[in-house]
């Protein structure tokens, strides 16, 4: 994690940006929430400062996406392009091997590709290509399950161009906030996902139903858009989650979940939550 210190939402690269002004003191007063919640969980934390004048460091998962000791680094939209550095500084220090996807390709990190044992659930088409997917995947040894999302549409019904990023816009512009990871799967049992169907195209919904790896939780497009139901962090014991999703709370606490709600609402003006704030390195 690091921290919210730059935290803004001056450049609007994602619908969830509006034109209220941002608080860095309650941005911070979010982010140490999140923080405790994760340790009282038992996850250990390692601290790094955000970069710089980059209103979008806190959002951490998107700097790479890491399996053991390999670190595929993010591509970045361009007003986040001071990430790339700095989370190839901090990666490399914590003894990472850094690999960079291939030029020309868009690749959102952990934010837009989800592991579930040797499964990874990668979006594609806003913040990340397929063919960087495709790289990411070789490298870390991973089998893709290669998903999109619904794009933003205008009044004309139209896909939208977002006019900071210069990228197809849409409100899952990452996988994780239209997919969760519950619980990795075991020898003897399943892996466990929560997702909104109506967030993926039909295809993608399609794949997603076939799937008989894991186990699964629908997530109503309510709360997954209005409430980042699905951007939350899992132990497989216990959930750090939205505290305004009591849908998807109250079916995970039946299935036996332990439950932490931090509240996040500053946070949520960037378009970024809990998942967001955090890039798992082990």
């Amino acid at each position: 994690m690091s921290d919210a210190l730059h935290f803004s939402n001056e450049q609007a690269i994602n619908p969830y940006y509006s034109n209220e002004t941002t608080s860095t003191q309650a941005a911070q007063f979010e982010h140490s929430a999140i923080k405790e919640a994760l340790e009282s969980a038992g996850v250990t934390v390692i601290s790094a400062p955000s970069p710089i004048d980059s209103q979008d460091g806190v959002y951490t998962a998107n700097w790479a996406l890491v399996r053991g000791t390999k670190a595929i680094l993010a591509r970045l939209p361009n007003v986040r392009k001071a990430e790339e550095a700095h989370a190839e500084h901090i990666l490399t220090s914590l003894g990472k091997e850094v690999i960079r996807v291939p030029e020309g390709l868009k690749f959102s990190g952990q934010g837009d590709a989800l592991s579930c044992g040797d499964l990874l659930f990668c979006g594609q088409g806003y913040r990340s290509d397929i063919d960087a997917q495709i790289f990411a995947a070789d490298q870390l040894g991973y089998t893709r399950v290669q998903l999109q999302t619904i794009p933003k549409i205008d009044i004309e019904g139209l896909s939208v161009i977002n006019e900071v990023s210069g990228w197809a816009d849409s409100y899952f512009y990452d996988i994780d906030l239209a997919l969760a990871v519950i619980e990795h799967p075991s020898a003897d049992k399943k892996g466990v996902i929560a997702y909104c169907p109506e967030a993926f195209t039909t295809q993608s919904q399609t794949i997603l139903q076939n799937l008989d790896e894991v186990d699964k939780i629908i997530v109503s497009l309510e709360e997954a858009r209005e409430a980042f139901a699905t951007n939350l962090v899992s132990t497989g014991e216990t959930i750090i989650m939205s505290d305004a999703a009591p849908l998807l709370k109250n079916e995970l606490i039946t299935r036996g979940y332990s439950i932490s709600t931090p509240h996040v609402a500053e946070l949520a003006k960037g378009g970024g939550y809990i998942r967001c704030t955090t890039l798992s390195i082990d």
